[in-house]
């Protein structure tokens, strides 16, 4: 069954469609400096208009990149902890929903 939103991949092949925080925060703690270095999460269709990625750094903690061609948003952001990695990610990612309209940016979650 295709998702009916989005779909996580992480670089060693787990796919999870239509992820809610919890499987987030399991894919974002799963990630390694070895052979597990990223996560992305888009659409499940041919051309998305957005996109979030997760990617360990050397220097330790996470890089979030966040990316909506439509309203012409790119954030990224370094943060450590998994929890406010798969909660601001949730939030985010809802709020591609909506049409138009301000959206709340990962930093202020």
């Amino acid at each position: 069954m295709a998702a009916d939103y989005c779909s996580a991949d992480s670089e060693t092949g787990d796919h999870i469609d239509d992820p809610s925080e919890d499987a987030i925060f399991m894919l974002v703690d799963d990630l390694n400096d070895t052979d597990n270095t990223f996560i992305v999460i888009q659409p499940d269709e041919d051309d998305p208009a957005w996109f979030a990625s997760v990617a360990v750094r050397d220097e330790g903690g996470f890089e979030v990149v966040l990316r909506d061609s439509q309203r012409r948003e790119h954030e990224v952001v370094v943060e450590e902890s998994i929890d406010r990695i798969a909660k601001g990610l949730t939030m985010w990612m809802a709020g591609r929903n909506r049409s138009g309209g301000p959206t709340r940016q990962f930093h202020d979650i």
